[in-house]
């Protein structure tokens, strides 16, 4: 019966080694945020955000494609490989001359074996104001009103 149970033992052992030993051979695509938030910004403010994009794999990572959600969304990317333990960022411009909520996406492209397409997504809010600084309220067709 204890031969029984070292040999279970054993066999458990190495099975759990060998899953935690996995290595992905190929290039990795690792970014270090799922979701960029603005949170809200003034109608024409800075709308850029950045991305960054590491290899954690074992050969060059190339980004083939950036493209946004819409014209609004408009990402930059290198498109020279990145090397094994490299980083590369990506820029976003959101165009802030449209008020109200912002959600869009960026679909990036590239040979990663565990995801060659990756999305990414802008998130916040655009509001509009007048010279003072207050808010400027607007009617149900998105019109200013004198309120």
């Amino acid at each position: 019966m204890k031969n029984v149970l070292y040999t279970l033992f054993f066999m458990l052992a190495v099975g759990f080694t060998a899953t935690a030993q996995e290595v992905t051979n190929g290039p990795v695509i690792s970014i270090d945020k799922e979701v960029h938030d603005y949170g809200t910004i003034q109608k024409g403010g800075d709308g850029t955000c950045e991305f960054t994009v590491t290899n954690t794999g074992t050969a060059p990572l190339t980004i083939t494609r950036c493209k946004g959600s819409c014209g609004c969304t408009v990402p930059k990317c290198e498109k020279a490989p990145i090397k094994p333990g490299d980083s590369s960022v990506i820029s976003v411009k959101y165009d802030t001359k449209r008020v109200g909520p912002i959600n869009k996406s960026v679909t990036i492209t590239s040979n990663a074996v565990n995801e060659p397409t990756k999305v990414v997504r802008i998130k916040g809010k655009v509001e509009n104001t007048e010279a003072g600084g207050a808010p400027v309220k607007q009617s149900a067709t998105g019109a200013p009103t004198n309120q």
